[in-house]
């Protein structure tokens, strides 16, 4: 096993709660092997929007902070429908405990697209979203005969990478950097110093393309666009570093 002075930096760069969790379950696996580093590269920032006053039949969730933001929402005041259609298990997770009836796509926008599609659930159908977001199922969906609006519900404000993160992004050693957002890996590509050799797990090939103008060192796309998947790179990357 490394030891504590040889352990491998992982730079986590999401927003802190969902860094935490991520980071709890590196050590979980990883233990000392790796040493967690922190630096949000976005910060959430709620936003109220108005949107069409229409009988919805199901509220569409693609992120997390989409989810956490129907919670809060709801806390406000605000009229949702019960049945959320979700991109994931986190997303479901989360929009779960906040009262909704969850169904997870357990993949992407596509999947969930899809998954929309073969049900019977004829909309209208709410987007929350945040304000950057892929896959544009609003005009899709209705396109294909199922009502359904977008409301931009939160935006993911660009932050700084911090002294210590760029510290040791400059360095000599490598630095696990698992990235997870075509947007986030821009602006990793955007900030990072030159220096020490990038081992980057992308959740998507968009997010790798992305990345790609700094010539990792290694660079492994997840399998699967969630966080076991990304674990299992991380993981990958510490258990076989010459690999």
């Amino acid at each position: 096993m490394t030891s504590q002075s040889r352990a491998i930096p992982v730079l986590l760069t999401r927003p802190s709660g969902s860094a935490d969790r991520f980071a709890n379950d590196l050590m979980d696996r990883l233990k000392d092997q790796i040493r967690v580093v922190q630096s949000p590269l976005m910060q959430p920032e709620a936003l109220s929007p108005d949107w069409p006053d229409l009988p919805y039949g199901a509220v569409i969730l693609t992120s997390e902070t989409g989810a956490l933001s129907a919670a809060r929402l709801l806390d406000e005041g605000r009229s949702l429908p019960t049945l959320a259609f979700c991109v994931g298990d986190r997303t479901a997770e989360v929009a779960r405990a906040a009262g909704f009836v969850a169904h997870s796509a357990q993949g992407d926008a596509e999947a969930l697209l899809n998954m929309i599609l073969s049900l019977p659930e004829p909309g209208p159908y709410l987007h929350l979203r945040g304000r950057d977001a892929r896959g544009d199922l609003a005009p899709r969906l209705a396109a294909k005969g199922r009502p359904a609006h977008a409301a931009i519900v939160y935006d993911q404000r660009p932050i700084a990478l911090t002294d210590d993160a760029r510290a040791l992004l400059a360095g000599h050693d490598p630095v696990i950097v698992p990235l997870f957002s075509p947007r986030t890996a821009q602006l990793f590509c955007d900030q990072a110093p030159k220096g020490a050799p990038l081992w980057i797990a992308a959740i998507s090939q968009g997010a790798a393309k992305a990345v790609s103008g700094l010539s990792p060192a290694r660079l492994k796309v997840a399998e699967r666009p969630d966080a076991a998947s990304m674990l299992a790179v991380v993981e990958s990357f510490v258990t076989d570093p010459h690999a």
